[in-house]
């Protein structure tokens, strides 16, 4: 009774250890747990703190003065009749400080886009291996029903193989049957890993996670156009795409320093007052003290020089991401197209017709109605057809979610 209850909660816990996630519920996990989005968030805290640091101005300066020593009257530390101190603050000059906050802020706009696309690069990730981890499933599932009729298959043949009644070799005929079956359910089961493992990195969930993804709302995917041709297509990417956006802000961004740094050339104004008590033309005067560099060169010349090369750099690097851009737009089109085209060729009654032509098989094979050639030669077509339909669904999905990352706005409908 011990045993039962022991295997009991054993059981108990390896289900409960299996969580059933929509791909809703992994959006919404991945929102709140994913480590990499929270980490680069960050990055926008520390622009914040760029902005509020470029506000800051130099702090004031003050100093003074004692004797230390008086050769008239020969004493050290003559603090009665000598001592003075003075009062100065730097005055920025050419707009250094508007330059500097300017850019701070653009360097803010930059970090906020970097997050956008991390956010969309991690949410494509999560969606294609949420699909990738179905379609795996339904694989794994396809697979097992498939070796339970042919393991005990096989272990009919090999007690009619030890008594005679059948050759040795129509036995390693299903062996060979069972083995392929067998190395396709060790390569499933290895997917499901890696993608598991991967979802519980995105999603912050540390149980297994399965799928609930419905017959019906994967229909509805796999059915879904996109807005326009690829022409259309490309137009909204270079709207909408953060990585793209980012390449075009980092030009305005160039700019921004550049002025910054040619304002660093004009000199900057020292602006104090001081006091002293003995040491001037008179007694206790207060005197105005004012100080400026000489500009007879440009201090920040290579800078300058340096920032204008950047906004070059900055414009020949946009350039390429935009052709980069309608490029993989383009192809990410063409390659959903071609798949769906190929699928929607498979009509939902060629796949029951599949379907009911195995199931026939099985049962004139039972009847000796078809031969056990006839018969491998089948499961070995219905294993592989199986298996290729699952990965075409799944493609669709791959690259509709790859336009989705590309062009970062509803496209499909």
């Amino acid at each position: 009774m011990n045993k039962i209850a022991g295997l009991l909660i054993v059981i108990s816990s390896l289900m409960t250890a299996q969580q059933q996630v929509s791909l809703s519920d992994c959006e919404e996990a991945f929102q709140k747990n994913n480590l990499e989005l929270l980490a680069e968030q960050y990055n926008i805290n520390m622009a914040d703190a760029d902005i509020l640091q470029a506000k800051i101005w130099e702090l004031p300066q003050l100093s003074g003065q004692i004797n230390a020593y008086n050769p008239q009257d020969h004493k050290v530390f003559d603090v009665g009749h000598a001592k003075g101190a003075q009062i100065t603050q730097l005055i920025y000059m050419g707009g250094k400080k508007k330059n500097e906050i300017a850019f701070a802020k653009s360097s803010k706009e930059l970090a906020q886009l970097q997050f956008s696309q991390l956010l969309v690069d991690l949410r494509a990730q999560l969606r294609t291996t949420y699909y990738n981890l179905y379609y795996e499933k339904l694989k794994l599932e396809n697979t097992d029903r498939q070796l339970g009729y042919m393991n005990d298959l096989l272990a009919a043949y090999k007690v009619q193989s030890a008594k005679g009644n059948v050759s040795l070799k129509d036995e390693v005929r299903l062996q060979s049957v069972v083995i392929q079956l067998n190395n396709d359910k060790i390569g499933i089961n290895k997917n499901i890993l890696e993608f598991e493992q991967n979802l519980k990195v995105l999603t912050g969930i540390t149980d297994d996670l399965e799928p609930t993804l419905s017959d019906s709302e994967a229909k509805d995917i796999l059915a879904a156009q996109p807005f326009g041709d690829e022409t259309e297509l490309q137009k909204k990417a270079l709207e909408n795409n953060a990585d793209y956006q980012y390449n075009l802000k980092l030009i305005d961004n160039s700019k921004l320093y550049a002025q910054w740094q040619k304002s660093l050339n004009v000199p900057d104004l020292n602006l104090g007052a001081g006091w002293d008590q003995n040491g001037g033309t008179f007694k206790n005067e207060v005197n105005l003290m004012v100080g400026i560099p000489l500009p007879l060169w440009k201090s920040n010349k290579g800078n300058v020089e340096k920032a204008g090369f950047a906004i070059q750099q900055n414009q020949k690097n946009a350039d390429f991401q935009k052709l980069n851009l309608e490029t993989r737009v383009q192809a990410a089109y063409k390659t959903w197209k071609t798949q769906y085209e190929q699928l929607s060729g498979i009509k939902s009654e060629d796949i029951n017709n599949m379907e009911t032509v195995y199931n026939g098989m099985l049962s004139n094979f039972r009847k000796g109605n078809v031969s056990l050639i006839e018969f491998v030669d089948f499961m070995d077509s219905y294993r592989e057809t199986a298996l290729q339909i699952y990965d075409m669904k799944n493609g669709i999905m791959q690259s509709a979610e790859q336009l989705n990352q590309l062009v970062q706005t509803k496209i499909f409908y």
